[in-house]
């Protein structure tokens, strides 16, 4: 199984640059209310930061939308509609 948190935590980084340009690592960690190395954990895809942390700062960047589509699947000509 890929573990894709890596790419998750690179977007992190691009993304909290382009509401905040002047916030380093902890100014924006204040932000989303964890430490500095939490988010230096974060921004490396690592996996034993929880869920509920990159949420929290999707909501601080605007982006909690996304989210949603973490967990859907693309439906296909040859699903069921009755066991979708």
């Amino acid at each position: 199984m890929k573990n894709n948190l890596p790419e998750l935590g690179k977007k992190l980084r691009h993304a909290r640059k382009q509401p905040f340009p002047r916030d380093g690592l902890a100014e924006f960690a204040l932000r989303i209310g964890v430490s500095r190395s939490t988010l230096q954990k974060m921004e490396k895809g690592d996996l034993s930061v929880s869920t509920g942390r990159y949420y929290r700062a999707a909501e601080i960047l605007g982006l909690e939308e996304t989210f949603s589509g973490l967990l859907t699947f693309e439906e296909s000509l040859f699903d069921d509609p009755r066991t979708v």
